[in-house]
C-alpha cells in the first residue's frame, strides 16, 4: 500500500534571492525546485501569487485573478528580446540581497516592464489572442480598472469620478479608447507572467513536486472584482459598502481587527448557483496543483463590521453559505484536493463544515504548548487527515517563537520533546521540525527559515501590523546540498519520502 504521508516547504516566491530586488519566475526558481527533489520533498507552498497593493501584503491585491509583475523574470525577457541586459541593470531594485525594498521595486520595475512591452509584437504572437480571449472574464476589467486608476494617480475607485466609478457604459468605452496602450501593457504583463508559472509549474510537477498556493477568502476593496462586480458585494445602491470584514476583539486585539475588505453577498452567489467562486477556484487549479483557502471559518459564519466604524468592536455575526458553496464547487470542478485554513477558536458548526468537506484541517506546533490546558495542536491530539505546520507565513520562526515563550509554557514544550535545554538554534529548530515530520498528519511543511534555523529577523508576517512585512528573502546559497541530504534523512526517517 502506497504511503500517503508527504511532506514539503513553505517558501513565498517573492522570497527566493536572486539578483532583482525579489523572488523571480527565473533560475533561482528552477533552483530551488531542484534542491526540494533533492531534498526528498514532494509540495511547495507558496503565498498567494496576486499583484500587491499597499501594504505589499499578497493578501490585499488589485485583483483575485491577475498574477503579480513583479515575478516576471527580467532574464527570461532578455531571452526573449524584449530587454537588453544592460537596461535591466539598470535600474536600482535594493541593495540588500535578504531584504525586499518594495519602493525601489515599485519605482523601477514598471519602468523596465515597459520597455519590454514597446518591443512585443502581439500580432505576431500566436499565445497572446488565445490567452486574452480565454481569459477575457476578468483580464478586460483588470486591465482597464489598472489603467483608469494610474490616471487617477493611484487612489482607491472609491475616489474617481462618478461616472466611472459607477462604471457607467459610455463613459467605459471612452477609457477604453483613451487608454487603449495601457491596457494593452496590463494584458501583456499577465500573459507574459502566466507563460513564465506555466513553464515553472509544469518544470516542478515534472521533478514530483506539486504546488500548494493560497486564495484568500476576501478580495481587497481597492480592486478590479469590487469595482467591476459591485453586485457579488454587500454595497449600498450608491456603491458604497454596507458592512466590512474583520474580527472580534480577544486577548491580542482589544479592539479587534478591523479588515476592511467587503463581504459577500451571499444570497446573491447561491442564486448564480456561485458562478463567481467556481470561476475564481477553476482559475486556481490553472496555477496550483493543490488550493489553501484563506479563514474557512468564514464560510460557516462572518464577523460584519458597519462601514465607517473605526474599530471592529461593535460587529456581529453572520451566517455565511455553508457547506452549499463546496457542494457547488465539486459538482462542476470535480473533488480537487484542498486545505482549510481552520485556524484560531473554532464552533462547533466550523468543525462540522470542515469534516462534511472532507478537506484537510491546519495543525501549527506554535500554538500548542498552553501550560493552562491541553490543546488540539499537541501531536497526540492529530489525526491523519491534517496538514502540520511548525509555523506559518503569520507567525515568527521556530527559534524565535521559542526564545519568546513564557517560562511555563517553554517549560511544557521542553518536557513533550523530552528536552532539558538547546545547544543551539539549529538544534532547536530541528526538534521542533522532527516532531512536525513524525505526527500521523498525512501532509507536514516547514517553513524555509525553520530548515535554515533562522531567529525572527526573518519573520515574514506580524498580523495587524503595518511595514515591515513580507520583506523577508533567503540568501544565495544558503540552501545547501548539505542541507539538503539533512533535510532528505529526516524526510526519510518519518516515511514521508515522496
Amino acid at each position: 500500500m502506497k504511503s500517503t504521508r508527504k511532506s514539503g516547504i513553505l517558501m513565498p516566491v517573492a522570497s527566493l534571492p536572486g539578483k532583482y530586488g525579489i523572488g523571480t519566475f527565473g533560475k533561482e526558481s528552477y533552483a530551488f525546485v531542484d534542491m526540494l527533489k533533492e531534498a526528498g520533498q514532494s509540495l511547495w507552498q507558496i503565498l498567494p501569487l496576486g499583484p500587491t497593493s499597499y501594504g505589499d501584503s499578497p493578501y490585499q491585491s488589485f485583483s483575485t485573478f491577475a498574477g503579480n509583475p513583479y515575478f516576471i523574470d527580467p532574464d527570461i525577457l532578455i531571452e526573449k528580446g524584449l530587454l537588453t541586459k544592460k537596461e535591466a541593470d539598470s535600474f536600482d531594485f535594493g541593495k540588500k540581497a535578504d531584504i525586499i525594498d518594495y519602493g525601489k521595486i515599485y519605482n523601477s520595475r514598471f519602468k523596465m516592464l515597459k520597455k519590454a512591452y514597446g518591443r512585443f509584437d502581439a500580432a505576431a504572437d500566436k499565445g497572446y489572442e488565445a490567452f486574452c480571449r480565454k481569459n477575457r472574464f476578468w483580464l478586460e476589467d483588470y486591465a482597464l480598472y489598472m489603467a483608469i486608476k494610474n490616471s487617477f494617480g493611484g487612489v482607491s475607485f472609491i475616489e474617481w469620478d462618478e461616472k466611472i466609478r459607477k462604471c457607467d457604459k459610455i463613459t467605459l468605452e471612452k477609457y477604453r479608447v483613451k487608454f487603449n496602450k495601457e491596457i494593452g501593457f496590463y494584458k501583456f504583463l499577465q500573459y507574459e507572467f502566466m507563460a513564465q508559472w506555466r513553464a515553472l509549474k509544469k518544470y516542478a510537477n515534472n521533478n514530483g513536486i506539486k504546488i500548494i498556493g493560497d486564495i484568500p477568502i476576501y478580495v481587497a476593496f481597492d480592486s478590479a472584482d469590487t469595482w467591476a462586480a459591485p453586485e457579488l458585494f454587500q454595497f449600498d445602491e450608491k456603491g458604497y459598502p454596507t458592512a466590512v470584514a474583520g474580527c472580534p476583539p480577544d486577548g491580542f486585539s482589544a479592539t479587534g481587527q478591523l479588515w476592511g475588505n467587503p463581504l459577500y453577498d451571499w444570497d446573491y452567489h447561491k442564486k448564480t448557483g456561485f458562478k463567481w467562486w467556481i470561476r475564481r477556484i477553476s482559475h486556481c487549479y490553472e496555477l496550483y496543483d493543490i488550493v489553501r483557502i484563506d479563514h474557512f471559518r468564514g464560510f460557516d459564519s462572518y464577523y460584519a463590521i458597519s462601514y465607517g466604524d473605526p474599530t471592529a468592536k461593535f460587529g456581529k455575526w453572520m451566517k455565511g453559505p455553508g457547506y452549499d458553496l463546496f457542494k457547488a464547487v465539486k459538482e462542476k470542478i470535480g473533488d480537487r484536493e484542498m486545505i482549510a485554513e481552520d485556524l484560531g477558536f473554532l464552533t462547533d458548526s466550523v468543525i462540522r463544515l470542515v469534516k462534511r468537506s472532507g478537506y484537510p484541517g491546519m495543525k501549527v506546533l506554535q500554538f500548542a504548548f498552553d501550560s493552562r490546558a491541553d490543546s488540539d495542536y499537541l501531536p497526540h491530539n492529530y489525526t491523519s487527515n491534517t496538514v502540520v505546520y511548525t509555523g506559518t507565513h503569520d507567525n515568527d520562526t521556530t527559534v524565535g517563537w521559542f526564545k519568546k515563550m513564557k517560562t511555563a509554557d517553554r517549560r511544557k514544550a521542553l518536557s513533550y520533546i523530552n528536552k532539558k535545554e538547546f545547544a543551539s538554534d539549529k538544534e532547536l529548530a530541528l526538534s521542533f521540525v522532527k516532531l512536525a515530520m513524525s505526527t500521523v498528519s498525512d501532509l507536514c511543511i516547514i517553513p524555509m527559515q525553520d530548515w535554515l534555523a533562522l531567529d525572527g529577523s526573518a519573520r515574514i508576517n506580524l498580523p495587524s501590523t503595518v511595514g515591515g512585512n513580507w520583506q523577508w528573502r533567503m540568501k544565495s546559497g544558503a540552501f545547501t546540498k548539505k542541507l539538503a541530504k539533512d533535510i532528505k534523512a529526516v524526510t526519510k526517517l518519518y516515511a514521508r519520502l515522496g
